[in-house]
């Protein structure tokens, strides 16, 4: 797990100590905006290739750097077989799935500019300019998605 927030990284820690769960690393602070954040994760003892990222509800809000910065590093730090999946809302072809998506959007529009929920056609982009390809498409609950991208180098 990781986090940018060190309150965020304390509170994950609790939850781990109060779950007494040792087979669980402790987290770690990961800057997203940074596209050199894989290279800094393996310096700090982080495995040399992971099999699969998961980033839940983080790049609407967050600016479009932390997309980058994302996609940048999973493309260098995945294995061949290696899976990024991202979970949240997300829009299609420029067009919202939900009304509810669309207020949110807006939302988040309203109190920082840079925010905002992402079309799978700019991450399928971004996704190929970095070595992966959107895989599948996974419909969840309460108007949210699961894309999983894959290696295709």
């Amino acid at each position: 797990m990781s986090d940018l927030n060190d309150n965020h990284l304390a509170s994950i820690a609790a939850w781990r100590r109060h779950a007494g769960l040792s087979n669980i690393a402790d987290a770690r602070r990961i800057d997203l905006s940074d596209p050199n954040w894989a290279a800094a994760f393996q310096a700090e003892g982080g495995p040399q290739r992971l099999t699969a990222i998961f980033c839940a509800n983080v790049i609407h809000i967050a600016p479009w750097s932390v997309a980058e910065g994302l996609f940048t590093g999973a493309g260098k730090v995945l294995s061949p077989d290696g899976l990024l999946v991202l979970y949240g809302p997300f829009k299609r072809d420029g067009k919202h799935t939900a009304v509810s998506n669309a207020v949110f959007d807006t939302s988040l529009r309203e109190g920082n500019p840079d925010w905002g929920v992402r079309d799978i056609t700019d991450l399928e982009a971004l996704a190929a300019r970095n070595g992966l390809a959107l895989r599948e498409t996974v419909e969840m609950p309460a108007n949210n998605m699961m894309l999983v991208f894959a290696r295709t180098v």
